[in-house]
């Protein structure tokens, strides 16, 4: 049965890269499962990706070698059990605010005995290359739970969050972390908000629970590891596709540049 590596690297201690699907492609899917990130997110919770395409997506990627996960909608049972049934090596969980939450989320990650998780379907067993009986008994030990914190309430109640047995790692939602702080009558200057980034990198290293965050470049991405993240984002596939065209357009210039060089 395959290994989970992105689980193993947060184990050791260790930073992994990965970035956001949105755009729901198998052929693009398939190309960044090979361009070296450790692992690759559906975005189920704010794209329009159906179960069928998901599974797809999430085969090709874990066929690559690559680790596949799941962003959710939310951290309701049934949710859970489809997007692991369907595939994915680990789910991120959004908007957990509190310790029940989370011991609703790794509950329904978890096979008994521990946690309510139903037996059954065949997709995630081909995704991690096991017979039934070998997935069902091994698979908890793999799967990657990753809650985010994405409100002031979060962040208060973070060293309890992140105590709860089975929790894997913290991702934080910078844009809507910092939307909900405005929303609470106050909005945060940089230093403010780095200070709620701080809070919870502080809460993750005092529980012994790995974090991390969504990052718009490579930069910022390792300055975060410098400063103790180890699950990272690095943009988008749509990020990463509108970034490479604005500098190649960049480059050629402007229309009427490219009218003076067509001359010659």
């Amino acid at each position: 049965m395959k290994k989970n590596p992105v689980k193993e690297k947060l184990r050791r201690g260790e930073p992994s890269f990965g970035t956001w699907l949105s755009f729901a492609n198998l052929l693009a899917a398939r190309a960044l499962a090979r361009s070296g990130f450790d692992w690759l997110t559906l975005d189920i919770e704010h794209q329009g990706i159906d179960w069928e395409l998901a599974t797809t997506l999430m085969a090709s990627i874990a066929d690559a070698g690559c680790v596949p996960l799941v962003r959710v909608p939310e951290g309701d049972y049934t949710t859970i059990k489809r997007a692991l049934d369907c595939g994915a090596f680990g789910i991120v969980v959004p908007m957990v605010d509190t310790v029940e939450q989370a011991k609703t989320v790794v509950n329904a990650a978890k096979y008994p005995p521990e946690g309510n998780r139903s037996l059954g379907g065949a997709q995630a067993q081909l995704n991690f290359d096991a017979p039934p009986a070998e997935y069902f008994e091994k698979v908890n030990d793999e799967i990657l739970v990753i809650l985010q914190t994405e409100s002031p309430t979060g962040v208060r109640n973070a060293e309890e969050i992140y105590a709860v047995d089975g929790v894997d790692g913290i991702f934080v939602g910078p844009v809507d972390l910092s939307a909900r702080v405005h929303a609470d009558g106050h909005k945060p200057t940089a230093d403010e908000f780095e200070a709620l980034i701080q809070a919870v990198v502080d809460a993750g290293k005092k529980t012994g629970t790995p974090t991390g965050m969504h990052t718009m470049s490579a930069a910022d991405a390792l300055m975060r590891a410098q400063r103790g993240m180890q699950f990272i984002a690095v943009g988008s596939d749509m990020r990463l596709m509108l970034q490479q065209a604005r500098e190649d357009i960049g480059e050629l210039g402007t229309a009427g540049d490219r009218q003076e060089v067509a001359k010659y």
